[in-house]
This record gives structure tokens, sequence and C-alpha cells, in this order.
């Protein structure tokens, strides 16, 4: 009985492979078969990485846009000026120049009022003039028309006081400190020459008053760094002459009355200037030539003065 089934078992087998063939005409004889394609080896798998030819990366845009909602330039006024600067350095261009101030600007109101008398009376004569400022120990030099030439500083008399106090006839060695004064006037002048060839402007020849260029002096006395010092407190040293520096004497002051007289103005330093050249504060006023003071006519510069010595 055990055979018989195992007989069956086999004949079914046989069976549905029969059947399996006839289903599948195309079906090849043989499952044994060797197919020739299948023999041939497959190519080797290529694994480098290659960059695609055709692709090729947007540029990077680095502008700096302004957010969604944000204006563009700042609302503060400043700031917008500053957005508006271009970049980079900024080119260099030369500033206006401003005109240099008139010394006379600066100068007191003692000696504005005083030029502006002069200039709106002509009282200089068509002459050119000179302006004393005994306060602040200046000079201020004039054309005839009343243009200023330059300003420059000055020693004055070592005493305080507007009126000579030592006779004409006392020599240097006389005059104690308290008689070296210059003295306040208009004063007509000329150039001359002193007892040691000189040269000097006369203001008073009997009392040997004149301006010059700055002389030495004792050792002692500075006078060039009296009149360097940025101060004029110790600017008042001689005995009663203007001391000037070189260069404004030989550049402006010889040059002016080398051909011819002027006025020299030497402010008061105890009382108004308008009392003693007789003008009207405000300058609406005429002078009086009865309130001014007596003029000197100096003598030509060709002669000497005898006597006279710069101090």
């Amino acid at each position: 009985m055990q055979i018989k089934i195992q007989t069956m078992g086999m004949g079914l087998l046989l069976a549905c492979c029969a059947t399996s063939a006839g289903a599948h005409p195309g079906a090849p004889k043989s499952s044994l078969a060797t197919n020739p394609a299948a023999s041939q080896q497959s190519p080797a798998i290529d694994l480098t990485l290659h960059p695609a030819a055709t692709l090729q990366p947007p540029p990077i845009d680095l502008t700096l846009h302004p957010a969604a909602g944000q204006l563009e330039t700042p609302s503060d006024p400043v700031l917008h000026r500053a957005a508006a600067l271009p970049s980079g350095p900024l080119p260099s261009r030369a500033l206006p120049s401003r005109p240099p101030a008139s010394p006379l600007q600066s100068a007191s109101a003692e000696v504005q009022a005083v030029a502006r008398w002069i200039s709106e009376s002509g009282d200089n004569g068509g002459l050119p003039y000179l302006l004393i400022d005994k306060v602040n120990a200046q000079v201020f030099a004039f054309t005839p028309a009343g243009l200023l030439q330059g300003a420059t500083p000055a020693l004055l008399g070592l005493a305080r006081g507007d009126r000579l106090l030592a006779p004409n006839s006392a020599t240097m060695a006389q005059m104690s400190p308290r008689v070296r004064i210059t003295p306040a006037g208009r004063f007509v002048s000329r150039l001359a020459i002193d007892s040691h060839g000189k040269e000097l402007l006369v203001l008073d020849y009997d009392a040997s008053i004149s301006l010059h260029a700055v002389i030495k002096g004792t050792p002692e006395e500075h006078r060039a760094e009296r009149l360097s010092s940025p101060t004029s407190e110790d600017n008042r040293i001689s005995f009663g002459c203007i001391n000037v520096p070189e260069a404004f004497y030989a550049t402006i002051v010889s040059p002016t009355f080398a051909h011819t007289k002027g006025v020299v103005y030497v402010l008061p330093e105890t009382s108004p200037a308008s009392e003693l050249f007789g003008f009207q504060p405000a300058g609406a006023g005429q002078p009086a030539p009865q309130q001014r003071a007596a003029a000197v006519d100096a003598r030509p510069a060709a002669r000497a003065v005898p006597g006279a010595v710069a101090n």
C-alpha cells in the first residue's frame, strides 16, 4: 500500500510538468541550455563624480537692500546728509580765505573816534598822519586819504601823563622818572637828523620829542624785548620819545614822510581825546581850532637838529 502512494505521487508530478510545458509553446525545449549573452561580463560601474557641464551657479548678490517697509534714507536730517555723502575719501577743496581784519577794528574806542573825526573833518589837511594810542602803546599810520598803512606796538615815556613837566633845557640825566612823559597833542612833523646822524620824525624840537626806530638803550631796559612782548604794560621806558620797530620805521614812517610833512596825533591818557582835539564824541561836530593842542612846525630833514637825540 505504501508503494502505490509513491507511484501515484510521481505520476502527478510528471503530469503537472507536461501541462506547464503545453501552456507556453514558445518556451525553450530545455531549461539547461546555456544563453551566449549571459556568458559575457557586464561593464564596470563608473562611480567617479563629474560636475555638470551645463549647470552654473548664479552670482551672489551682495547688495544691501532695505527691509520691506523701511525707508531708503534716514529720516534724521543729519543722518540723511551723512548717507548722501559719497563713499571713500572726500575730495579736498580749498576753503575760501577770509580777509584779515584791519587793526583799526580792534583798536580802542578813542582811536576809532579820532580816526573818524579826522576822516570826516579833513583835519590832517591832505597830509599823512599817525595816531599814537598811549594807553595801549600802539601806533597807527594813515595815508593822506585816510587809508590805514599799518600798525605796530611802541615804547613810550616812562611816566604817565599828557603834559611835559621837565624844562626844555633839562638834560636826560637831570630828568627824574616822574617827568619822563610823552606829551599828548597834535604835532605837525618832519623828518630830521639827530646829533648822532640818525633819522627821526620830530614832534617837538624844543623838548626833543620825536618818533624813531627803537634804540638799544641800557642793557637793563630790554627795549627790543619790551616791543615784542604780548602786553603793553611793559612798554613805558623812554624819556619821552616814541620808539617803534626798525622795520615799521623803515618801510612806513620814513618813506611816508620823506618828501612832505605830516601830522602826528598823540592821544591823551588822562582826559578824553575829544576834549583835547576839539570834536564831538559822536564825530558829528566840526573841530574847534581854539581847543587844539598847539602844532609845532618841524625843520627840513636835510638839516641836523642841534642837541636832539633819540631817547
